[in-house]
Parts: C-alpha cells; structure tokens; sequence
C-alpha cells in the first residue's frame, strides 16, 4: 500500500492579479503566494509519506526573470529528496522547451520527461509504470496522447500529460486529444494538467485535473490544491483533494430582493462576507461582490455605486484578512419602467434612446472618435485582449453605465 500526490499548474512566481489599484492590498502575500502555496505542497506530501510527486505541466509562468525561480524550485525539491520522495515532472504550454531557455541541473530524485516523445519510468519495487512526454513549444496543436505506449502489464500505469483534453473555457486548446484516446491505453490513472478548475473526468479508470495549486485572480475562484491518490495491491483505492492555497478568491452572489432599504442591504453584505470567510478556512480573502435580485433599491443602488462601493470596502476590511476586488451591481426593477412611467411619454422615449446605447468597440468609435486615438497611442500589450475595451466586458459595462444613467435620470426626477 502506497500513496502519490498529482499538482498541475504551480505557475511558480506568477503575480496575483485584481488588487493592485488598492493601498491596503496584501502586496507580500501576492507576490509570495505561488511560493507558499508551493511549500504547502511539499509539506503534504512529507505529512502524508508519498511514494513520488507527479506535477503535470507548467511548473513556472514562462521565461524567468531570474535564476532565483529555478533556485526555488530545486531547494524544495532537495526537502522530498531527503525523505526519498521521487518527483515526475512534464513541462506545459507555459514551460515548454521553447519557453525556458535558461537550465539548472535538477536534483536526482526528478525525472523530467522528455518532449520529443513518450517516455516510460518503471518503480519495480512498487509496480507502477509512469508514461510522459512534455511540451518542445509553446502553442502545441498535436495529439500527444496518441503516440503514448499501451500499459505494461502487472503494474499500476499513470499517464502524465498537460492537454485541454476536447477543450475546457478560458483555456487554450493545446495537445487536444478525447477521453477515448486516454481510455484505450489501458492506464489506471491519468495525471492531467492545464486546466485550472480541479474536475474528475472520469473514476474508471480515473483521469483528472488536479486545478492548480493556488488562484491567481478572481476567474480562479474557490479552494485551490492538490489530488493524493491512494493504492492498495496496484489499484487505486481512493483519490482526494487536498487544499494547499494561501490566499482565496471569492465569488459572493447576494440577493438583496427582501432588502427594502440600503441599511438592510449592508447588512445582507456583511453576513454574506462573514460566510465566505468562514468557508475560507483562516485564508486572507480576496472578494468580488455581486449584488442581484428584483430589488425595491435598485435605483438607489445604482445612483450611489461609488460611495456603495466604498462602504462595501470598508465591510470587508472590518473583517480583518479580507479585500474587495470589485463589485459587480447586477440587480434588477421589481417593476419595468415603462409600466411605471408609461410608454407614451417623454421620459419614456429618453429612456429608450438610453436602452439602445451600443458600447461594442465599432459603436463606441463613431459616438467617441477619441477612443480611437487613445487606443492607437496604447502599448501593444495593454490591447492583447482585444482593444482598449474587450469585446468580452463591452456588454456588462454597457449595462452598468444605463443603469447608472437610468439612476441619476430617475433619481433627479425624484421617481425609482
């Protein structure tokens, strides 16, 4: 009887992001936090006494800036060395051969596999057979699940390999390959990585995303960790995940449909905020709210989001070990507004002409011509995601600015 551990996606010394515009941020727990969460995963797997460490891919964030993340990595690693500890690793889209130019010899206990093709490392004493192949270059488009080995016989056989499988959101779709391509190599266990939502794809035999160790911004909300994996006679007997991040991102949903006054939707915030800190268990909390609901205040809400907002902060920093990152006004009129105000009015028609703003990045050039110079005069790599708005934000930031708007219009016309 044995155990392992499987990480993914460590992004050594990648920054969090989503705090930085905030004076009271956690500027030292952001940088350190990739490093730290790091360290709990080698304590772990001394804690737990693992036969070996499997990390699937993009062990760094690309070119280092410095030896000092290599340097890192090898003294954590010499910690399982001692304890006899073997680590198989296979580099990512991240850490591909084509993104790491600079080397350090690793510590005897690694075997990093190669990335020209599969490689096969047998544990005779255990019986398990670990077949791997790493990434030559970043942007990798072939099937590499197709040229793995079958599975020897008489062992426990783990595939590593960082894909995005069929194709996973928010991700790109690098070594794409199916779950029928995994499924018939006749492997007991596939260590897969890329991927950054921790999934079970599959319990027989087993193939899973392990996510990554710790979130770097509010898209990687919720715990964070790490998969020990438990054998009992060469079969799997149990798969865990295991927290090892030292900073929690939050999603906080709040309906404030029953909040009549905004004394009452403060209130509802701040218990709403409580709970996400008790689910954190101890962790620093990084928080984006999310307010929604058919609410009577809504009006209110959206007439005074900026001092809102900051009252929200402040909840959030009484706390203690808490940080808002943004907060998203998404509730709704209990009643629509032509019903209230009437179709055949002029208020009416003002608050057509208002529906009918267009924020797309074509629209918003004809309406403000000096978006278009701005942008031209922007760094390169400010727009990479599409210009100076991202056609991905231009709904919801339309939205935010009618409703602010419809607000101050509404508000000055003494109605809601």
């Amino acid at each position: 009887m044995f155990t392992f551990l499987h990480a993914a996606d460590i992004h050594l010394d990648s920054p969090l992001r989503g705090l930085e515009a905030y004076a009271d941020a956690p500027v030292a727990q952001l940088r350190q936090a990739t490093r730290r969460a790091f360290d709990n995963l080698i304590d772990l797997a001394i804690e737990e006494r693992v036969a070996f460490v499997l990390l699937a891919g993009d062990l760094y964030d690309g070119e280092w800036k410095d030896y000092n993340t290599g340097l890192f990595f090898i003294d954590r690693i010499s910690r399982l060395r001692k304890e006899n500890i073997r680590v198989f690793l296979t580099s990512g889209n991240h850490d591909a051969a084509s993104q790491i130019s600079k080397g350090l010899r690793l510590p005897d206990n690694v075997h990093l596999f190669s990335t020209k093709q599969p490689e096969t490392v047998t544990i005779d004493a255990l019986g398990v057979a670990v077949h791997g192949q790493g990434y030559h270059t970043r942007a990798l488009a072939e099937n590499l699940a197709r040229n793995f080995p079958q599975g020897l016989p008489h062992h426990l056989n783990i595939g590593l390999l960082h894909t995005s499988l069929t194709g996973r959101e928010g991700h790109e779709p690098y070594a794409p390959c199916s779950l029928d391509d995994l499924l018939a190599k006749g492997y007991d266990y596939w260590a897969l990585g890329h991927v950054h939502a921790r999934e079970e794809v599959s319990q027989s035999p087993w193939v899973v995303f392990p996510g990554n160790i710790q979130g770097r911004h509010i898209h990687e909300a919720g715990n964070k960790g790490a998969t020990l994996v438990r054998v009992d006679e060469r079969r799997i007997s149990a798969v865990e995940h295991r927290d090892l991040d030292v900073l929690r991102w939050s999603l906080c949903r709040v309906d404030l449909t029953d909040c009549t006054t905004v004394d009452l939707a403060l209130d509802t915030v701040r218990q709403a905020m409580e709970a996400q800190q008790a689910r954190a268990d101890g962790r620093p909390v990084a928080l984006r709210l999310q307010l929604a609901g058919e609410s009577p205040i809504h009006a209110e809400l959206h007439r005074e989001s900026a001092p809102l907002t900051e009252e929200f902060r402040a909840l959030a920093a009484g706390l203690g070990e808490m940080w808002l990152e943004k907060v998203v006004f998404a509730t709704q009129r209990p009643v629509p507004l032509t019903q209230s105000l009437g179709a055949e009015t002029p208020m009416a028609d003002l608050i057509q002409a208002i529906d009918r703003l267009d924020f797309q990045p074509e629209a918003l050039l004809e309406l403000v011509p000096e978006i278009g110079i701005l942008q031209s005069k922007l760094p390169p790599e400010l727009l990479q995601e599409g210009g100076l708005i991202p056609a991905s934000q231009a709904g919801s930031l339309c939205e935010e600015v009618k409703e602010m708007l419809l607000a101050k219009l509404l508000g000055q016309g003494g109605s809601r």
